[in-house]
């Protein structure tokens, strides 16, 4: 899309998940209560806008 100053622009909503554990993250902990303090499942939502220079 041209923006109403003539700059070309795109936009895009990403979506996603990746267990962190793919990326070799595997430090973990449990709370006093039994509980995990960090999933394995990181949810991802990115707003990325571009501008073409």
């Amino acid at each position: 899309m041209v923006d109403p100053w003539g700059n070309t622009k795109a936009g895009f909503e990403i979506n996603g998940k990746v267990n962190r554990k793919d990326f070799g993250l595997n430090w973990s902990a449990v709370t006093e209560a039994g509980g995990v303090v960090v999933s394995d499942e990181v949810k991802l939502h990115l707003n990325v806008e571009l501008a073409k220079g």
